[in-house]
């Protein structure tokens, strides 16, 4: 299964929103939801804990860096502040009707925000919403949006990740805004049926498109000049954070940190390498290092091999924390995959794991995750002890 970098499409402040065709993503968003609906199970609980909200909140830049960043041993668990929502601006007032049109090539008129659905895989869209000053008019939630302020919403989603048509008609949404993570997508076409503007937005995401999706989710309510705020103080966020791993990070490509995103579903025998084009490969690099997927050629997401895990020789193994936990922590996944005792990860148990619902969220809290994974590669002493298993 393969997928290509779509180009990032040029916006001027009160143009139509425009997104690349959906069929140059879809094939990759479509496995992503099929997988992560399949054998979801409990986040893996202890271990060595990175980020704010383990209690650390001291600069990167004030860490106590290692010399070496591949001379750590053991796993850790990389969880984010989760900061309270900070709108940028105090009761905007929506611009409308304003018409877009979306990433499938739909032209959706919008006439009224009073009540928002924003739902996909990771909550991104939901936390933009609130950030852009439009989380009063929320009107309920999907699984993945779990940050306190929406947290008392009711949920649209069930068994993890799928619509229920019955659930977002009870809300009477007035917009909802959606990508092609989430499914079945029969629901989206009964909300467009029922006459609920629908607006589906690329479900490609990355660092460096964190604000593209800020500014099409903005344009879409009709606050642009919000979205244009939030897009760059959140731009301006990831730039600081950057800054700071460029400093912590080994400046030389041989010293570098070589990670493999890895992907696993244990109850399904689900195993996948994330590479170029997944998004994986632009949070592995913003964080000054290398992702060996994207460096063997591998695009979208594919499925491991013992010949491509070891040729790839990775460093650290980047995974996220209920796909860790589903095939038993890292002794499950060493017995599981054995070709891993061949590379400098699987033999020094480096491995980082980071809650599905934040690792791949991009959106406004970027510049959170990327400082949470930061001290994970490069500060792992600063750090309670711990195992994840």
């Amino acid at each position: 299964m393969s997928s290509s970098r779509p180009a990032r499409p040029a916006r001027s402040p009160r143009a139509a929103v425009t997104a690349p065709p959906a069929a140059l993503v879809a094939p990759l968003a479509a496995l992503l939801v099929a997988l992560v609906l399949t054998g979801c199970t409990a986040l893996a609980q202890g271990g060595t804990v990175a980020g704010a909200a383990a209690g650390d909140t001291t600069p990167l830049a004030e860490l106590d860096v290692l010399d070496d960043p591949r001379s750590w041993t053991g796993e850790s668990l990389a969880r984010t502040a989760q900061a309270p929502v900070d709108p940028v601006a105090d009761d905007p007032q929506p611009h409308l009707p304003v018409t877009v049109t979306d990433a499938q090539g739909t032209e959706v008129t919008v006439t009224d925000t009073s009540r928002i659905l924003a739902l996909d895989l990771y909550g991104s869209l939901s936390r933009t919403v609130y950030e852009l000053g439009l989380g009063d008019r929320v009107v309920g939630r999907d699984t993945s949006s779990t940050f306190a302020e929406i947290a008392d919403l009711p949920l649209v989603t069930a068994n993890g990740h799928e619509l229920t048509g019955e659930a977002i008609l009870e809300l009477a949404p007035t917009v909802i805004l959606t990508d092609t993570t989430l499914g079945p997508w029969d629901v989206v076409l009964q909300m467009r049926d029922a006459g609920i503007p629908v607006v589906v937005l690329d479900p490609h995401r990355s660092v460096e498109t964190s604000g593209d999706l800020t500014r099409t989710v903005a344009e879409a309510l009709g606050v642009p000049e919000a979205g244009e705020d939030l897009a760059q103080r959140s731009q301006a966020a990831v730039d600081d954070v950057v800054a700071q791993i460029a400093r912590m990070a080994p400046q030389k490509k041989a010293d570098k940190l070589r990670v493999a995103f890895l992907y696993v579903r244990g109850q399904a025998g689900v195993y996948y390498l994330f590479g170029d084009g997944s998004g994986a490969d632009s949070l592995v690099e913003s964080l000054g290092a290398v992702d060996v997927a994207t460096e063997i050629g591998w695009e979208g997401m594919r499925p491991v091999n013992d010949e491509g895990i070891i040729a790839a020789q990775p460093d650290v193994l980047l995974m996220m924390s209920k796909g860790l936990d589903s095939v038993g922590g890292v002794d499950g996944l060493l017995e599981q995959l054995p070709a891993l005792a061949q590379t400098p990860a699987g033999s020094h148990r480096r491995v980082v794991a980071m809650d599905d619902s934040q690792i791949l969220s991009f959106g406004p809290a970027t510049a959170d995750v990327l400082d949470a994974l930061a001290r994970a590669f490069y500060a792992p002493e600063s750090l309670a002890a711990g195992s994840l298993g």
